[in-house]
């Protein structure tokens, strides 16, 4: 637990290790979001999340490093959250400390997050910072945990 883990805005040079970690394997399949090709994912990122004047988009740092996101925006009326941490990073509370950095500073209420029912680490981590489980949600044959932080 030595390890500084910061909160920061994203920074340009972020995108490339955030791209990275979005290629990797076990976090596709944990996450159940699929990785994108560069120019996907940059034009995304440069347009839908960072261009979201609505979102609210921080790096999280581990000694100064990007170990990865947490993002929240507005969809259908309802304000998710989301994020995403390089493999290196899992495992070692950074997604804990990350996520009560991350919670104060975004006011909205109720705050949803909607989990792969397989990523039981995804899922312990927001119910650790008060959110509750409130139903599923099926994409194709896939089962997602809807989860909601309303204080």
């Amino acid at each position: 637990m030595d390890e500084d883990v910061r909160l920061r805005d994203v920074a340009e040079a972020d995108l490339e290790p955030f791209y990275q970690h979005q290629l990797d394997p076990e976090a596709v399949r944990r996450s159940r979001f699929p990785s994108r090709e560069r120019e996907a994912f940059m034009t995304h990122w440069v347009t839908r999340v960072l261009g979201n004047s609505t979102g609210f988009v921080q790096t999280v740092t581990v000694d100064g490093e990007p170990a990865g996101n947490i993002v929240a925006w507005w969809e259908d009326g309802q304000r998710f959250i989301g994020y995403w941490f390089g493999r290196p990073y899992w495992g070692r509370g950074i997604g804990t400390r990350a996520l009560a950095l991350f919670l104060p500073a975004e006011k909205n209420r109720p705050l949803y997050a909607e989990v792969f029912t397989g990523n039981t680490a995804s899922i312990r981590l927001v119910e650790r910072h008060g959110f509750e489980r409130s139903g599923t949600v099926h994409h194709g044959d896939e089962e997602h945990v809807m989860l909601v932080l309303n204080s």
